[in-house]
């Protein structure tokens, strides 16, 4: 496994990325991942990524890490999470509906210019990363052909740029881990996505995860659900493997 730390240029600037790509001469489809908001530093990346590619069945995609750093923001200074409230709405200010769905046809040109990567994208985002993950696919409709969310926050809110309000503009094909008790995608936020999804005829699978609170796909999270975790993967690479033929 090689794994690179990346400088992506945006149109606001530079943003900082992790590059995974198997050690092997091929081609692969590639894929945007985007953490929680522990960025590329937090406990998701170092056991996600990697595993993500060695557990792909055909050789595997090739993910690229958002750190979420934009203007202002570095992957030198993590956020410890429950440690400095202060720092994540520092992050937040910066990552903008606007200004993601810039960065994201970013992200998919860098992509696509790669000689290892043929064929269409795919894109995964944790907590604040599900909505990324949706505007990215919402950004790029012709080229972004599967979006995966698990405990995405805030998918279907009362602002005027919410993520369902892009619905109309995706083409892929999505699927959303859904996390019981969730102040951030309550009951009747998961029915308003699914009802402005089928509205758009969008093609969806939503699954509700037993047992597993807001952040348990991440590591080093309080609420870490290690089974559900392990289940919620399965689940990711057979949704690649089969939209990313």
């Amino acid at each position: 496994m090689i794994e690179k730390q990346i400088d992506i240029k945006t149109s606001d600037g530079v943003a900082d990325a992790e590059l995974f790509y198997p050690d092997e001469k091929g081609t692969w489809p590639g894929i945007i991942m985007y953490p929680d908001i522990g960025g590329i530093a937090a406990g998701l990346p170092r056991h996600g990524a990697a595993p993500c590619l060695r557990r792909v069945r055909r050789s595997g995609p090739q993910p690229v890490l958002s750190g979420f750093a934009r203007a202002g923001v570095s992957r030198s200074v993590p956020i410890r999470r429950g440690e400095d409230h202060r720092a994540d709405g520092e992050v937040r200010k910066f990552v903008t509906p606007a200004g993601t769905e810039r960065d994201a046809k970013a992200f998919v040109g860098f992509l696509s210019g790669l000689k290892q990567i043929v064929g269409k994208i795919g894109t995964v985002g944790y907590c604040m990363g599900g909505g990324m993950a949706m505007r990215t696919a919402a950004a790029e409709p012709d080229k972004v052909a599967a979006a995966a969310s698990f405990h995405g926050s805030q998918l279907a809110s009362a602002e005027p740029d919410s993520p369902h309000t892009l619905a109309p503009r995706i083409k892929a094909q999505m699927y959303f881990g859904f996390a019981i008790e969730d102040r951030t995608m309550p009951p009747e936020a998961v029915e308003k996505l699914k009802s402005a999804l089928d509205a758009a005829g969008v093609k969806y699978e939503g699954e509700l995860y037993a047992g597993a609170r807001h952040g348990w796909c991440v590591k080093d999270h309080n609420v870490y659900h290690e089974h559900q975790a392990e289940h919620a993967w399965h689940h990711l690479i057979g949704f690649f493997n089969e939209t990313l033929k």
